[in-house]
């Protein structure tokens, strides 16, 4: 997966692999997950623990990695600032 975020004063890449995903989550703070429960539809909220997220992952990792280069995100601004998330 690779991050492309580019405007007129910087250009940021990043690539990330797709084993490092199940990482990232792990090192997640718990907060973040407690802002994404408080947004969830309360019969889902107790599925989204980081156990769950990385299991799931860990599922659709063959999926991620058939789509190679499929980009997911995709915005220009009038500005010319340029977002960029490819598979």
């Amino acid at each position: 997966m690779t991050v492309r975020i580019s405007s007129k004063n910087i250009r940021f890449f990043i690539p990330l692999p797709t084993a490092m995903i199940g990482l990232a989550i792990r090192w997640m703070p718990d907060r973040v997950l407690d802002e994404i429960r408080a947004g969830a539809p309360e019969p889902y909220r107790n599925l989204i623990t980081k156990e769950y997220v990385g299991m799931v992952l860990k599922e659709c990792r063959d999926i991620l990695r058939g789509n190679k280069g499929l980009e997911i995100i995709h915005v220009e601004a009038g500005d010319g600032t340029y977002v960029s998330v490819k598979l």
